[in-house]
């Protein structure tokens, strides 16, 4: 699959310059930047202090293993790119918007085809190593790198499964109203097992989480906004500027907002040794499936290829007729 044109673009208040900042801030900027990423797009905006990284997969919107390599390289990259600053006021950027560059599809989650082929092959090493991977990432997001930002996912589109889990590892969530966030893996007689449960149940009662992960209902924003799941939410279409006002109201008072989210760690963390057991609980639970549970997550997945496909065929007639 060839990587579809970005139409969710930020409506930026400014374009980052070389004169913006100062100059190291402006050596921290490229050095998160222009690594070169195959899978994401980053658009470092530092006159609104605010890095917006746009899922722009090379294959399919799911997280393969080459997104998630392309993610982590990124995260690094921030890490130790704040680590090295001389002051707090380098700072490239104090906000970190995780959004994607498909139309309609924020991610799809879990590589479906390549469980169901180590499933099938019996391979439990290989199962674990994805899922380890994945949550080595979210757990990233979840610590916000280690650095003194205040992370958001941006979701305009769907969000399912492991594309949920990752939003749900930021320290906010804006939504587009109509866009669609679930958790589908019982449909094939299993549960997600890279964060969604111990996200949700520090967002919600424990029941209810439990409830909405075994309903394998799809959402939408509006109504997971009234559970208190969605933190922001935007008409559609408006999302970047739902995120451009949240951040122009809010950016004077940073330091308080960074330092809330560090408190919320600290009282109800989500650590990655949870995580990894979580993982293996779901890479063991996965190996028991039915070749019948199996065709339906293959069944799943070729609905997601058809979806892709029309998908391609609608921009190709689009630019054909630009």
């Amino acid at each position: 699959m060839t990587s579809l044109p970005m139409i969710n673009a930020p409506i930026a208040l400014h374009a980052m310059t070389a004169g913006a900042g100062n100059a190291a801030m402006s050596d921290a900027a490229r050095a998160i930047r222009d690594i070169g990423y195959d899978n994401l797009h980053l658009d470092i905006d530092t006159a609104n202090s605010t890095c917006w990284c746009y899922m722009d997969p090379v294959d399919k919107p799911s997280y393969t293993h080459e997104l998630m390599h392309d993610i982590s390289r990124m995260q690094a990259a921030i890490t130790q790119s704040f680590s090295n600053l001389a002051s707090p006021a380098d700072a490239p950027f104090s906000w970190f918007v995780m959004a994607s560059a498909v139309p309609g599809i924020y991610n799809l989650g879990g590589d479906l085809g390549h469980f169901a082929q180590r499933i099938r092959s019996r391979d439990l090493d290989a199962m674990r190593h994805y899922g380890h991977v994945a949550v080595e990432a979210i757990h990233r997001n979840a610590v916000a790198f280690d650095a003194p930002v205040v992370t958001m996912a941006l979701v305009q589109g769907d969000a399912l499964g492991g594309g949920f889990e990752h939003a749900l590892s930021f320290d906010l969530i804006v939504a587009e109203r109509s866009a669609k966030m679930g958790l589908p893996e019982i449909l094939f007689n299993m549960f997600p097992g890279m964060g969604a449960y111990s996200f949700l149940s520090r967002r919600m009662s424990r029941d209810k989480a439990e409830a909405l992960i075994l309903s394998g209902r799809i959402h939408t924003a509006e109504e997971l906004y009234e559970m208190g799941v969605v933190d922001v939410l935007a008409e559609d279409g408006q999302g970047h500027a739902a995120v451009l006002d949240y951040i122009a109201r809010h950016n004077r008072k940073h330091n308080a907002h960074h330092a809330l989210y560090r408190a919320r760690r600290r009282v109800n963390p989500v650590t990655l040794e949870e995580l990894i057991d979580v993982v293996d609980i779901w890479a063991e639970a996965a190996l028991n499936l039915t070749e019948a549970d199996l065709r339906k997550m293959d069944r799943l997945c070729s609905a997601q290829n058809r979806r892709l496909a029309s998908l391609q065929s609608d921009v190709s007639v689009l630019v054909a007729a630009e």
